[in-house]
């Protein structure tokens, strides 16, 4: 059902509920919200789009599948699934603490196998110091950093939950969120968040949640190898010099773990280049997206407008597209390597920052990256990430340019919420050309869609080049690198997910694979 904003409250839908039934209101009874979108489409006129579920009585039921006013449906129970228990002694090593890794070892936790799950950062509160550290004085931990540690490069995002796959489990996930303390809204929301200030929180809870069932939790440890024996993994080798043996070593790197990829190059392990996206952070005020997405600058029932743009060069094919919008949130420095910088975008849960960006992003290619083989995407991504650096003056603040200077418009003033500062520059010495045409060539195609999204208030931040992994680790059907049984590699790191949510999916798909050779190994 359709509702005006104003009229967006329980008893309001209780009476369109009876109303589209035909039936007398108080014979609805456990009314309840399975759904919920903000419809703009004819703005300044907003309006709240619900899915309900709600009991009638018998007769009443009858009525309506007679007359087909409603189509009546059984209320789905819980997507938590009945997982076996077993009696193993069988070990397993989960390294990295993302969402892929966390989700994979809370799996195999609650199945009873032994888990040590390792994160080369630090612990979600000791890693907020650093970061504030780094955002102040631009002092750099290549071990502790927005990219590095407990909850991996999520942790400071918007938190977004989306996503276009349809699997049974992505309700488990969000239930698993909300009993972890995310807002119980994002079981509802069409576009659930939950914020990097709520984020934090949840690590926490997940990792005591973790403890408690066994899984231990190290971090400061970096896998650099891996132990072999009849041509399986059979340990973790770790820059501490320890060697960990186990039965199923899980690889959730994350997308920025450029030395754990070298190694497993080194090792023989087989990996293939992959395409990715690389650009710019656009960032407005807040109100401008706001005004453009609903017809007024503010609403005081509504958070920050949010947008997605796609636009497709039709001279080389290649994508240009909006990435990880982050509405009344800031754009952040997201460097984890000495002289280079990279740029991001982050919100807490309520949105009320002033200013709203998303990555402006072009599609890269293998073909486009400066030297062959698997590693070539990393030497792509690198070579941007010091040329930002450089043009922001060699001391992580963020190169930006006026978006009307960028177009050759005019000039206009550069006010950004990165921290610690941006500086003016010419992103065209920043870029390599095929992008900052494809840019230039979109930007009016996104003004045509969102009138007002060209403006002198808006600024372009570089450079955004993590989008995704710029490389797979190829894996089998059972989900073991196609060279190494054993390995498991898994998650957006490895090639294999898009986000938070298709990550926490991945990391439970190849939990239960293990789950499955462990039980098949004890018969």
């Amino acid at each position: 059902m359709r509702l005006p904003l104003e009229r967006d409250d329980e008893r309001h839908l209780r009476l369109e509920t009876a109303r589209i039934c035909g039936i007398p209101t108080e014979r609805v009874a456990d009314l309840t919200i399975a759904r919920r979108a903000v419809d703009a489409r004819k703005r300044p006129a907003l309006f709240v789009v619900y899915t309900v579920e709600f009991s009638v009585d018998d007769a009443t039921a009858a009525d309506l599948e007679c007359r087909r006013v409603a189509k009546l449906a059984e209320v789905q129970p819980s997507a938590h699934p009945d997982i076996p228990r077993l009696d193993t002694k069988r070990r397993a090593v989960v390294v990295g603490m993302g969402p892929a890794g966390l989700f994979a070892a809370w799996r195999l936790a609650c199945a009873g196998v032994p888990v040590t799950l390792l994160e080369r950062g630090c612990a979600v509160e000791e890693r907020v110091h650093h970061v504030g550290a780094f955002w102040q004085d631009g002092h750099l931990d290549p071990e502790s950093n927005v990219q590095f540690g407990e909850g991996g490069a999520g942790t400071f995002s918007d938190g977004k939950l989306t996503t276009r796959l349809n699997h049974p489990a992505m309700r488990l996930i969000l239930e698993t969120l909300v009993d972890l303390g995310a807002p119980e809204q994002i079981l509802v929301d069409a576009k659930p968040h939950v914020g990097t200030d709520r984020l934090r929180r949840i690590l926490k809870n997940f990792r005591a949640s973790l403890q408690e069932k066994g899984v231990e939790v190290q971090f400061r440890t970096r896998l650099i190898g891996m132990e072999c024996e009849k041509e399986r993994v059979r340990a973790a080798r770790l820059a501490s010099g320890r060697i960990l043996p186990c039965d199923a070593l899980v690889l959730a790197p994350g997308h920025s773990a450029r030395d754990t990829y070298a190694m497993l190059v080194d090792a023989g392990v087989a990996l293939e280049p992959k395409p990715f996206a690389v650009g710019v952070r656009v960032e407005h005020p807040a109100a401008l997206i706001n005004r453009i997405q609903y017809g007024v600058p503010a609403h005081p029932r509504l958070s920050a407008a949010d947008y997605a743009l796609t636009y497709n060069r039709k001279s080389d094919g290649r994508g240009v597209y909006s990435f990880c919008m982050c509405p009344g949130g800031e754009v952040i420095n997201a460097s984890s390597e000495p002289g280079a910088l990279v740029v991001n975008g982050m919100s807490n849960l309520n949105r009320a920052g002033g200013y709203s960006n998303s990555a402006l992003v072009v599609t890269v290619r293998p073909d486009d990256f400066p030297e062959p083989g698997p590693l070539g995407g990393i030497a792509f991504q690198r070579k941007l990430e010091q040329a930002a650096f450089q043009a922001g003056g060699r001391n992580y603040r963020a190169p930006a340019q006026n978006l009307m200077t960028f177009l050759g418009r005019g000039r206009g003033a550069v006010r950004s919420s990165c921290r610690p500062a941006v500086v003016e520059a010419d992103l065209d010495g920043v870029l390599p050309p095929f992008v900052v045409h494809a840019l230039r060539e979109a930007l009016p195609h996104f003004d045509r869609r969102m009138r007002g999204f060209i403006t002198a208030e808006a600024v372009l931040v570089g450079v955004e080049t993590r989008t995704s992994a710029p490389l797979r680790i190829l894996r089998d059907a059972n989900g073991q690198s196609v060279s190494h049984p054993g390995l498991y590699p898994c998650g957006e790191g490895a090639g294999y997910a898009g986000g938070i949510m298709s990550a926490a999916l991945d990391g439970l798909r190849i939990a239960d694979a293990i789950i499955a050779q462990f039980q098949q190994q004890e018969i």
